[in-house]
């Protein structure tokens, strides 16, 4: 499989090559449109990449579309549903952790889990799922906004937002915190943070997505009155 990138970086979308019989799956409503000769299927259950735990924990759609090349090579083209950038991560047997809503699409070999880890008594605080994408194959991962990059040497440590949060290879380690008490963080904003501690690579957002809608939703007409 071959693939590249075209409107980076404000309004990414991915161009995907596919060989004869070769296949990729991609969540509900990422696809732009395909190749004649490629045919797509919706799949509610497949070994690894369409997890019970996606639909059970409320983070990825139950559902995703597999697009396949039949007698010769095709191209899909996939797009996130807001404007931002699209990465990709090349999994060799191993592990890359990302927020629910963050897989746009993955290749064959690709296996979608949820290990909830410390996650469990703030799963609900903050409002993600986390997934794990193991495997061997390729990953693509959205991001609302630009997409950063941090490089964590040993020991050195980073705090991030959880609406920020999009991606983390599995060997950071990391702890969920809550930013002051009650009061300080409805007025702040703010809620739970992450603290990531190095070695390893953690990727963030730009933007946050819910916050674009609660500031558009104080002006709507009739809100304040």
């Amino acid at each position: 499989m071959e693939y590249e990138f075209t409107h980076k970086p404000s309004y990414t979308h991915l161009i995907v090559t596919l060989e004869p019989s070769e296949s990729v799956v991609a969540e509900p409503g990422a696809m732009v449109g395909h190749s004649a000769n490629v045919s797509m299927e919706t799949e509610t259950s497949r070994d690894g990449l369409l997890s019970s735990a996606k639909s059970l924990l409320g983070g990825e759609s139950a559902f995703a579309n597999k697009f396949t090349a039949r007698d010769e090579p095709g191209t899909v083209t996939l797009a996130p549903p807001s404007p931002g950038d699209i990465m990709s991560y090349e999994l060799h047997e191993e592990t890359l952790y990302s927020t629910d809503g963050a897989f746009l699409a993955g290749s064959d070999g690709i296996d979608i889990d949820s290990e909830l880890g410390d996650f469990k008594s703030m799963l609900g605080e903050a409002s993600l799922t986390p997934l794990a994408l193991k495997g061997t194959g390729t990953v693509f991962v959205e991001a609302y906004g630009g997409l950063e990059k941090l490089e964590l040497a040993a020991d050195e440590s980073y705090v991030l937002d959880n609406e920020h949060l999009v991606a983390w290879d599995n060997s950071v380690d990391y702890s969920i915190e809550r930013v002051g008490n009650l009061k300080s963080s409805l007025l702040s904003g703010e809620g739970l943070v992450f603290e990531f501690t190095g070695p390893g690579t953690v990727w963030y957002q730009t933007r946050d997505l819910d916050a674009l809608v609660s500031t558009l939703a104080q002006r709507m007409p009739g809100q304040g009155q």
